[in-house]
């Protein structure tokens, strides 16, 4: 459900008058799939332009952590037309040659031919501006006749962080997100490699944060326990995809799913305990329990109400306080020795209640604890 949610998002685009939706894929050390789950939603999408059912028309992709070669060989493998690649897909070689040094040496001749005269390289990575007019020259060039959308994706934003700051960044993709020109963004990074207010900032821009968290927790010092190591073993192909997504109305919608990683790709299924796991989430971390235990609710069922006289089988009375004791329909019977039937069976108890006096009011004004030295 998760991973469909995204899908739509990506292939609906933006309404006229709005932002770009704008993902977030990250994932951890712990559960390094973050990237799979990348090239999966590249894939899906760009299957969707190729077909004509997507509000992009083509895809911008700016590669910084693969060559355009690797993107090619995975969008063959997974069944699209490279053929017509050049009417749907531009790709944006950040990776061969960052910082125009190749270029200066004269190396960089043949990088274009291996991206099927799709790619274009950008010499300087470090200028935001400039590579902010790559990404909008690229996009326009899908543009037959009249006003055309393109969606953008980048592969690694950590790679970008290395060269420019992270206002440089951020400023690129706000940018992104205001152009009109533009139906949908997303980009991938690792939250581990990046200060956390890098990943606060990404998060704060985007519409929907793809969360990759690994399927089975440690606490710390179990991870170099011999037995678990095959457990963990199982984080490097399994995971759980957390979804946040801020919808028009301010809410934001939690979803999450099983991510398996197969020889085929990656597969999505969604998990049963999806409530509960929510529930829990949106409860506050104290240090005291919110809840009561199994124990405790089935102690707190057992107690007899103090005023619900149950009669051992005889129909139920309900006894105020007030009654005579003269009336012995509704006399209490003494209790010897302080036991009772009811103390007798397991996991019974009772709360006894006498009034002290026949003419105290129930609702009484005088203050109980007047006569404490307070």
């Amino acid at each position: 459900m998760a991973a469909e949610w995204i899908c739509r998002a990506l292939r609906d685009g933006a309404l006229e008058g709005e932002h770009a939706p704008a993902l977030t894929i990250k994932d951890f050390m712990a559960s390094p799939l973050g990237f799979d789950v990348f090239t999966h939603f590249l894939s899906h999408h760009s299957t969707n332009i190729s077909a004509g059912k997507s509000q992009s028309r083509g895809l911008v992709l700016v590669a910084f952590s693969r060559s355009p070669s690797f993107y090619m060989d995975l969008l063959s493998k997974r069944g699209l037309p490279i053929a017509s690649s050049h009417h749907w897909i531009r790709i944006l070689d950040c990776y061969t040659d960052p910082l125009g040094w190749k270029d200066q040496m004269g190396q960089c001749g043949s990088a274009t031919k291996l991206s099927y005269d799709i790619a274009s390289i950008c010499g300087n990575v470090k200028d935001v501006d400039s590579l902010f007019s790559l990404i909008i020259s690229l996009g326009r060039g899908f543009v037959v006749q009249g006003k055309v959308r393109f969606c953008v994706a980048i592969d690694s934003v950590n790679e970008m962080l290395r060269y420019a700051s992270l206002s440089s960044v951020a400023g690129l993709i706000s940018s992104l997100r205001c152009c009109d020109q533009i139906s949908s963004i997303f980009w991938f990074c690792h939250a581990d490699l990046c200060e956390e207010r890098a990943t606060s900032t990404l998060e704060y821009m985007s519409s929907m944060v793809a969360s990759i968290e690994p399927l089975i927790q440690f606490a710390n010092g179990q991870r170099n326990n011999s037995e678990n190591l095959s457990l963990l073993d199982q984080n490097f192909t399994r995971g759980k995809l957390h979804l946040r997504c801020k919808r028009r109305n301010g809410r934001v919608r939690v979803m999450f799913e099983e991510i398996h990683l197969g020889q085929s790709g990656i597969n999505f299924t969604s998990t049963s305990f999806e409530d509960g796991v929510i529930n829990q989430g949106l409860v506050p971390k104290v240090q005291f329990s919110l809840q009561l235990s199994e124990k405790e609710l089935k102690d707190r069922a057992n107690v007899v109400l103090p005023f619900e006289h149950q009669g051992n089988g005889k129909p139920v009375q309900i006894y105020d306080g007030r009654k005579s004791l003269t009336d012995s329909k509704y006399e209490v019977a003494p209790i010897p020795n302080g036991i009772s039937d009811i103390d007798k069976e397991s996991g019974k108890g009772e709360i006894i209640y006498f009034r002290d006096s026949e003419d105290e009011m129930p609702d009484s004004d005088e203050d109980p604890d007047d006569d404490l030295d307070i």
